[in-house]
C-alpha cells in the first residue's frame, strides 16, 4: 500500500471537491479539473476553507478512507476537523490516561513537558545568539516539585522561562512590530496575533496527532482540565511551540506597516478594542508557507526505520509513543527534541 503524501487544498473561493467515476475531484473557478483514485490512497490531508464547495459523498468518502479533513476560516485559521466514528474505540488508552493523570505517573508527564519546552527555548536563543537559560538549575527546579499543587507551581517555573524567552525573541524581529509581553487571548498587537495565529495551526496538527493516538484531548497532565480546553493538546503543543517561533522568526523580517490592519472586535460586553492582523493576502501566504513547513525534514530517528523525518510525522510519532507509555508497554517516555 502506497504511502499517503498528498494534501489537497481548496483554497480560493467557489473551488469544488466532488466525487466522480471512483476518484476525488477537484475543480477550481476556471473549471480546471484534477482526479485522484480512490484506490491508489495517496492522499493524507484536505484543507478546506470557508467559501469552498463539497459533495457529501466526498466527505463521506473522506471518512471512509480515514482521510484527514480541516476546515479553515477564510483567514486560514482552524475551527473544524471531520472525526470518524471509530477515533474513539481504543477504550484501554484513555482508561490508562486517567489513571496516569491522578498517579505519580501523570506528575513525571508534567515535568518532562516542561523541561522539554524549556530545553527547546534555549535551541532557539542559542540558534540566535541569545542568552540561555540555566537549564541544569532549572530542571533541578523540576524535579524537586513533588508537593502541593504541583501543576501551578510547574507551570510557575515555565511561565517565569517564558517570559525571559520572549523579551528576547521579540527583538528579532521588525522594530515597528516588537512588544515588551507575550499576549495570548484577545491580544491587540500585530506580533502577538501573529504567534497566536501560527499557534492556531500548530494546534490542529496536535490535535489530530493526539486522536489518531487514541487519547483524550481534553485530559491533560500539565495544564488544567477546563471546559473548551483541550488541555492534552495544550501540553503537546508545549514540545512544538519552538517549531512555528523559529519559522515565524524567518517569514517576518519581510513584513511592514502597511501589510497591517486595524479590526474593532468585541472585547467585552459593553466596549470595543482596536486589534491589528496582518492582512488577509499576507495571511494567507503564511499560513500556505506554514503548511508546507511542517513537511521540513528534522535529523531524529523514527520509531521504526529511518533517521530523518518531517515535523508533522515526530508530532504524529510521538502521540503514538506516548501512548504505548501510557499502556506500560514502552518502560519510559522522553520527548525527543530537534535541532532547528
Amino acid at each position: 500500500m502506497k504511502t499517503k503524501v498528498l494534501k489537497l487544498v481548496l483554497d480560493g473561493n467557489g473551488s469544488y471537491l466532488g466525487m466522480e467515476k471512483g476518484c476525488f475531484v477537484v475543480r477550481d473557478r476556471k473549471d480546471n479539473i484534477q482526479r485522484f483514485p480512490f484506490f491508489e490512497n495517496e492522499i493524507g490531508e484536505v484543507v478546506l476553507k470557508s467559501g469552498n464547495l463539497v459533495s457529501t459523498g466526498a466527505l463521506a468518502s473522506l471518512g471512509f478512507w480515514d482521510i484527514d479533513v480541516l476546515i479553515l476560516t477564510q483567514k486560514g485559521q482552524p475551527v473544524a476537523m471531520l472525526k470518524g466514528l471509530d477515533d474513539d474505540s481504543h477504550v484501554k488508552t484513555r482508561i490508562s490516561q486517567y489513571e496516569a493523570s491522578k498517579n505519580d505517573k501523570g506528575i513525571s508527564i508534567a515535568k518532562k513537558i516542561v523541561a522539554s519546552r524549556i530545553e527547546s527555548q534555549n535551541l532557539i536563543l542559542r540558534k540566535y545568539g541569545l542568552r540561555q537559560h540555566y537549564l541544569v538549575r532549572i530542571k533541578k527546579a523540576v524535579e524537586e516539585v513533588n508537593s502541593g499543587s504541583v501543576k501551578t507551581k510547574l507551570m510557575a517555573i515555565e511561565g517565569h522561562c517564558s517570559r525571559q524567552y520572549f523579551k528576547q525573541i521579540f527583538q528579532l524581529f521588525p522594530s515597528f512590530m516588537r512588544v515588551e509581553n507575550r499576549k495570548t487571548f484577545k491580544a491587540y498587537d500585530g506580533l502577538n496575533n501573529l504567534f497566536n495565529l501560527v499557534y492556531s495551526v500548530l494546534k490542529w496538527k496536535v490535535y489530530r496527532a493526539i486522536v489518531r493516538a487514541k487519547l483524550e484531548p481534553y485530559l491533560g497532565f500539565l495544564h488544567s482540565e477546563q471546559w473548551g480546553k483541550p488541555s492534552l493538546v495544550c501540553d503537546f503543543m508545549e514540545l512544538y511551540r519552538y517549531f512555528v517561533e523559529d519559522f515565524l522568526i524567518h517569514n517576518s523580517s519581510n513584513l511592514k506597516r502597511k501589510d497591517f490592519i486595524m479590526k474593532s472586535e468585541d472585547y467585552s460586553k459593553n466596549k470595543i478594542g482596536q486589534r491589528e492582523y496582518l492582512n488577509n493576502p499576507k495571511t494567507n501566504d503564511l499560513t500556505n508557507r506554514l503548511y508546507s513547513y511542517f513537511e521540513t525534514i528534522v535529523e531524529t530517528p523514527r520509531m521504526k526505520y529511518g533517521k530523518r523525518q518531517t515535523i508533522e510525522t515526530l508530532i504524529n510519532e510521538e502521540a503514538f509513543l506516548f501512548a504505548q507509555y501510557l499502556r506500560n508497554e514502552i518502560p519510559t517516555w522522553i520527548p525527543r527534541i530537534s535541532e532547528v
